[in-house]
């Protein structure tokens, strides 16, 4: 991956904007593009657009939605980017607060738009968001969210070219992109002329030594992403001059099905649930945040951890397909007894019993947590238990290329390159340092909120009409 001077070959094709990169950043911003009137590309490495919103659950948080008005949720741009800022610790707090103040439009325009079928998820919180605001398609999946972008496309009329591996880019001596240099299955070269790029090819955790450099304590926990996440974008920018920040950012998941690769998703924690080590003792306030919760478990015996709960939060997990795909691989174990319990996974029988014993002393107030977790406020869990084994996971980076509010990438100097924009993982997100300051959405609020800004801004620098 490089940037030269000078395209080899003739150029097959010229578009005002292409996209690198078919995950909902790229589509997100080439639906954007088109209804600002302008031809759209998207190159995509593999044979359909997927990228790693479709390992995800697709969810998106969003601030005053028509969807939180009918349910009486009081909610507004200020009060989510305050959660978000409240939690990283850092950051860039006029970006946080410039995509909770698109993230309600955002959302609505490509369910009215573009017919995605987002609506509010409801039941439960998730850590970090002081009310309900998480919007998803029926079955709260990245599978189907993406499917939906893919259908909004085609129907907007954006070409997307797959199977396409973009290899280098060409710049004139201003740093202006001017083509594209794609790679075929076949060894084909080809180049495509732009008149601004959008790099929306995600971040870097599929890249292990980047991730050794910029994140050492996520270093040996499993990367659930996609593995085109090389750093190609941040590579790039880097090349042409551009300023990264907060690279050591991340999204972790202390629930990743241990041999499965599935995610146990948090509601059963936030709604009671807790996690041992392999000595049956808790060992951290998993109520924290998934995120920095895959450190916690990656520095524990085996690098593993064992969720528990019981039936109320299996009905409850029952609603999201991630977990009913556990449940058919096996990832989950019904057990009727403490002893049958320890038995099952494998725990030391009097630690676990003891481990129950005081999370039911702290869900009724006897007790305080140690870790500082509040229990009070759920139902006691009972019999029968339900346990999954997990291992701390890294699923995308969350730092990279600095951009601004309409998305385009900022020189070391604080200027913005001539045409290059990025959003998703490509761009520095809100996250703040670490994996503490993630919470859920963080990704897909970057992703759609930048891929709209970018695809917009693109399109009227190169002719295009709002």
């Amino acid at each position: 991956m490089a940037v030269i001077s000078e395209t080899p070959g003739e150029i097959l094709a010229t578009y005002p904007v292409v996209i690198i990169g078919g995950g909902a950043c790229g589509l997100t911003a080439a639906l954007a593009a088109r209804d600002a009137g302008v031809e759209v590309l998207v190159i995509e490495r593999d044979p359909a657009p997927r990228g790693t919103t479709a390992m995800s659950t697709g969810l998106v948080p969003a601030a005053g939605t028509p969807d939180q008005l009918a349910a009486g949720i009081a909610d507004s741009p200020v009060t989510l980017a305050d959660d978000i800022l409240r939690k990283a610790k850092g950051g860039d707090p006029a970006i946080a607060r410039k995509l909770a103040e698109e993230s309600a439009a955002t959302v609505t325009w490509l369910r009215d738009a573009h017919g995605v079928p987002f609506s509010l998820v409801t039941g439960f919180l998730y850590p970090g968001h002081s009310v309900m605001r998480m919007m998803g398609t029926p079955n709260r999946t990245g599978e189907e969210l993406m499917a939906a972008l893919q259908s909004a496309c085609t129907t907007a009329g954006v070409d997307i070219l797959t199977d396409a591996t973009a290899a280098d880019l060409v710049t004139d001596a201003d740093r202006r992109v001017t083509a594209v240099i794609v790679t075929r299955p076949d060894g084909a070269r080809e180049a495509i002329g732009c008149a601004a790029l959008i790099l929306a090819c995600s971040g870097f955790g599929g890249n292990a030594d980047m991730v050794a450099h910029h994140i050492p304590d996520i270093t040996g926990a499993v990367f659930h992403g996609h593995p085109g996440n090389k750093g190609d974008a941040i590579a790039w920018g880097q090349a042409l001059g551009a300023a990264t920040a907060d690279m050591d950012a991340y999204q972790g998941h202390g629930g990743l099905a241990h041999g499965h690769g599935i995610p146990i998703l948090w509601p059963l924690i936030m709604e009671g649930g807790f996690q041992v080590n392999r000595l049956g003792q808790r060992f951290s306030n998993e109520a924290l945040g998934y995120s920095e919760q895959a450190a916690k478990i990656i520095a524990q015996p085996e690098k593993q951890a064992i969720s528990i709960f019981d039936a109320r939060l299996h009905q409850l997990m029952l609603g999201f397909d991630d977990y009913r795909d556990a449940l058919a691989a096996g990832a989950v174990v019904e057990a009727a007894d403490a002893p049958a319990l320890a038995a099952a996974t494998g725990l030391p029988e009097a630690a676990l019993a003891a481990s129950i014993a005081d999370v039911a002393a702290m869900t009724r107030g006897e007790r305080p947590c140690p870790f500082g977790r509040d229990f009070t406020g759920k139902p006691e869990l009972a019999p029968p238990w339900r346990a999954a084994r997990v291992t701390g996971a890294l699923f995308h980076t969350q730092g990279g290329l600095v951009v601004d509010g309409e998305a385009r990438v900022l020189g070391s100097d604080g200027r913005p390159l001539p045409n290059l924009f990025a959003g998703g993982g490509a761009a520095r997100g809100v996250s703040g340092a670490g994996a503490a300051g993630y919470i859920a959405g963080n990704g897909l609020l970057t992703a759609t909120g930048f891929g709209r800004l970018a695809g917009r801004a693109a399109a009227l620098q190169t002719g295009g009409r709002l």
